[in-house]
């Protein structure tokens, strides 16, 4: 099974599985498709936007885990 972490970038998390796609826009992160945030990891988006990374982060490890 497949994890993320706070250092995983956005491009990589949607890689392992998109369906992550709208617990990421669920918390204000709308621009999952511009080159920047690509290359931008879990932890620098939820500072950008506000977001507790570890709470997020249970939340896309919660997620691949129960498919």
């Amino acid at each position: 099974m497949a994890q993320v972490t706070k250092k995983t970038l956005i491009g990589e998390a949607l890689s392992i599985d998109e369906e992550i796609a709208p617990i990421l826009m669920g918390i204000g992160m709308h621009c999952l498709g511009c080159p920047a945030s690509q290359g931008e990891s879990l932890e620098e988006a939820c500072m950008v936007h506000g977001v507790d990374a570890d709470e997020l982060v249970k939340k896309i490890n919660d997620f691949l885990a129960s498919k």
